[in-house]
């Protein structure tokens, strides 16, 4: 602040001034008034003085946080007029600066430097991408509809929608590079555990109506498949799909990612991807884990060399005759959690309500089994045929592997209740005479009836629905168990301590879905699906970075808290001079501020106190 006054007037009225910057535009504005010359002369024999000293002091508590201001409020004055067609919040988002705060950590501003060399560019990259991925995670809409709210973020950035589609385009052409610099940085600011790498698939479904068409390329002749095509689907929908795998290391942290054609089997993308991982993460020995649908014969034949290992569930309902009567042979089991002998037949009748057997019932027994043929555990094997096709048989092959086997009281019971409730759902349908004829799923409860045809010579036939007792015991019979296959020799306490952390990976699904909105994807192109997968894991990339270091302060923050609290971060401007924080305090915003010693948990901040923050993270 500085002194301002007319010195030519013979009864100058002094004020305290200060500079305002608005961008690239400084302004000063009167922000108190000591009086006239006159008037002053009434306290004091030397105004002049005076005033340069009540200055100085302004100036001191400035410097430590602490001002008076005096203004005047005119309540006739009007709001400032636009021709826009609907009236605009003047808030101004600061939430993303925590975000920043951890992107600016991946280097990616050199990234985006480097790659378009030689291209004249008329928009930064680097900007359109950082915007990009704060929408994604605080206000997930479409690229055009994320124009709408540029305004709404404090530095107000400037570009435009045939902007977002040209930065898009250059992301997608960079899509390997992208993702190796993203893993490379990233271990910069978490220490990447790659020991075990977890594997899993997703789909998201499209809102059209036909699959994209087969495209062939110009130069090879190769026919390309378009990516949006018809697949199986959990939810039943008939629409076209789009496929993600997804790698993850030992924290839940995301490695690397692929996409692949709705109707590409998901057993096909592994080893292609694994490939790609063993480029980023050059010599690596890590344990592939996923679960029994990501564990065929090639996927654990090919983490059976260069140091590698897998750990795959397997379903027990595949085994041969021979590995179930091993199963389910009372003999050999001991307790997880101590090596004690105990059979199953105990494990089932123990009083599990007595407060002597809480930890038999939160235990599980188990056995290993070795089982070097691979015929004996259902596997298939994919083989290419001479037409390019590629089939799945019967894999005949040997690999050295064993099966940990589990039973679990607790698992059992829930199993249970869970199918008692399904029965009665059946034996509703059963009352209703006529039940609806559809495709039973694994998990239909219409898999509990039977359609018995009755008749007699001559007659119209009678068609009847029962409850299928037969199929309901043969479900029961494997109610509690678990297993796991593996080619490590460590113990099995282990082993199902790493294959229990799988549940991470379908954390990650469920981000970018629900937190993030991965889809509605509004794009057609390929490339251009691509690159909004690209920015959705980024996204996720930069939360599961930030969450890990918010742990390792003990400080867990959930996703929907992290949104919740950046997105109401918002502050207001007040006179031009100071910015009033229209948000309160939480555990969140404690735990941001700790882990990034940022101080956003003020009431009031000054505008060269915001500008120095964003300034610091992006220079």
């Amino acid at each position: 602040m500085k002194l301002f006054y007319n010195k030519t007037s013979k009864d100058p009225i002094y004020y305290a001034q200060v500079g305002i910057r608005n961008g690239k535009k400084v302004t000063t504005k009167n922000v108190k008034r000591f009086g006239k010359h006159s008037e002053l002369l009434k306290i004091t024999d030397d105004p002049l003085s005076y005033v340069k000293e009540e200055i100085r002091k302004m100036n001191e508590e400035y410097r430590v946080g602490k001002v008076e201001y005096t203004f005047s409020t005119n309540y006739n004055e009007r709001v400032e007029q636009t021709d826009d067609e609907a009236s605009a919040s003047t808030e101004l988002n600061v939430g993303y600066f925590f975000l920043q705060y951890l992107m600016s950590g991946l280097q990616l501003k050199d990234f985006f430097k480097e790659k378009p060399a030689g291209r004249k560019m008329t928009f930064d990259c680097y900007t359109i991408h950082r915007f990009l991925v704060y929408s994604r995670i605080m206000d997930p809409l479409s690229k055009y509809a994320m124009l709408d709210k540029l305004d709404s973020y404090y530095e107000k950035p400037d570009f435009s929608y045939q902007h977002i589609l040209r930065f898009m385009d250059l992301l997608e052409e960079h899509y390997d590079d992208y993702l190796a610099w993203l893993y490379k940085q990233s271990d910069t600011i978490v220490k990447r555990d790659s020991s075990v790498l977890y594997y899993d698939c997703t789909n998201f479904y499209f809102e059209c109506e036909q699959a994209d068409d087969e495209i062939v390329d110009e130069v090879t002749g190769e026919i390309l498949t378009g990516l949006r095509q018809y697949g199986v689907s959990k939810e039943n929908r008939p629409n076209p799909i789009v496929e993600m795998g997804l790698f993850m290391d030992s924290r839940g942290i995301p490695i690397t990612m692929c996409l692949h054609p709705g109707n590409v089997s998901e057993q096909l993308t592994a080893v292609p991807l694994e490939e790609e991982v063993l480029k980023i993460i050059p010599d690596s020995k890590f344990i592939y884990c996923a679960d029994a649908g990501l564990g065929s014969y090639n996927i654990r034949k090919f983490n059976s060399m260069g140091g590698r290992a897998f750990i795959v569930t397997q379903s027990i309902k595949k085994l041969s005759d021979t590995l179930k009567k091993a199963v389910f042979n009372d003999y050999d089991y001991k307790l997880l959690s101590d090596d004690t002998p105990i059979t199953i037949e105990e494990m089932k009748n123990f009083d599990r309500h007595h407060p002597d057997n809480l930890a038999l019932y939160n235990d599980s027994a188990y056995k290993v089994v070795s089982a070097d043929k691979v015929l004996d555990l259902g596997l298939y094997e994919d083989v290419v045929l001479k037409n390019g096709r590629t089939v799945q048989r019967k894999a005949k092959g040997v690999l050295k592997q064993r099966i940990i086997i589990t039973f679990s009281r607790k698992m059992m019971e829930y199993q249970r209740t869970v199918r008692n409730r399904q029965i009665e759902r059946a034996k509703k349908l059963l009352a209703l005479k006529d039940p609806e004829e559809i495709k039973k799923g694994p998990n239909d409860v219409k898999r509990f009836m039977k359609r018995v045809s009755k008749t007699k010579s001559g007659e119209k036939v009678i068609v009847e629905y029962t409850l299928d007792e037969s199929k309901i015991a043969e479900e029961e019979k494997y109610d509690g168990y678990y297993a796991i296959a593996t080619n490590l020799a460590d113990p099995a306490k282990d082993i199902l301590a790493v294959s229990q952390k799988r549940y991470q990976i379908e954390d990650c699904f469920r981000i970018i879905k629900t937190n993030f909105d991965g889809r509605p994807v509004n794009h057609r192109l390929a490339e251009r699906i691509r690159a909004h997968f690209l920015i959705c894991y980024t996204a996720l990339l930069v939360y599961r970075l930030l969450e890990a270091q918010l742990d390792d302060q003990k400080t867990h923050v959930t996703p929907a808290n992290l949104v919740t609290t950046l997105k109401n971060m918002t502050v207001t401007n007040i006179h031009d001079i100071d910015f009033m924080a229209l948000y309160k305090g939480s555990k969140t915003l404690d735990a941001l501020t700790q882990l990034t010693r940022m101080p956003l948990d003020r009431r009031h901040y000054r505008p060269k106190d915001l500008n120095g923050m964003i300034k610091k993270f992006l220079s």
